[in-house]
């Protein structure tokens, strides 16, 4: 099973099949070890969902708003739209590990926090959230390459929100996340942001 360069993301753009090659480089480095012998969501991930058929975990979810387009995988799919409704179909502490990656921007900023909450429910004490998103400052930039087709325009045209390190530390407090459980940083040389929360 193998994911076609161009269905990286929705849309194209000549540099997503390598940005999406970071996110899940990133986010890899990120997840404990010990935690791969339990279960990851990973919400937002499309249909095409890159990150999951590139990381090792004993069960492996995902919910999107669109249909799985992906024959012969053992990734179990949940249909819905966390932007209308966000609630997560699972049982408390079901989870070890929950991603958003490049998810966050799309999503409405008012339901933001309540999302977390939901995950924060769903993970296993000791489990953790991973959140990558573009840098606040880099919207301008992103419109332009996406005018180039450096990027996909229908994924830019579709973000909501910039987020900044200090607005995603005040998301995963929001939703009752312990400050000192939080980390925060930046990869790809400033451009793009990640954040974990640990419950």
């Amino acid at each position: 099973m193998t994911i076609e360069n161009n269905k990286a993301t929705r849309g194209k753009g000549l540099l997503e099949p390598l940005l999406a090659r970071l996110r899940a480089n990133k986010a890899n480095q990120l997840i404990p070890a010990e935690a791969r012998r339990g279960r990851i969501l990973d919400i937002g991930c499309g249909s095409y969902p890159y990150f999951l058929t590139h990381t090792s975990f004993s069960e492996k979810y995902a919910i999107d708003q669109l249909p799985l387009k992906l024959e012969g995988t053992s990734i179990r799919w949940h249909q819905a739209d966390l932007n209308a409704t966000p609630v997560l179909p699972y049982a408390d502490g079901y989870f070890d590990i929950i991603t958003l990656l490049a998810v966050v921007e799309h999503l409405n900023p008012e339901s933001l926090p309540q999302l977390l909450a939901e995950a924060r429910r769903a993970l296993k004490p000791g489990g953790q959230v991973i959140i990558t998103t573009p840098a606040g400052w880099t919207d301008d930039l992103l419109h332009w390459m996406a005018r180039l087709s450096l990027v996909s325009a229908e994924e830019i045209d579709e973000h909501a929100y910039a987020y900044t390190l200090p607005t995603l530390g005040w998301c995963f407090g929001r939703a009752g996340f312990a400050m000192h459980k939080i980390r925060l940083g930046y990869f790809e040389l400033g451009l793009n942001l990640w954040a974990t929360a640990q419950r």
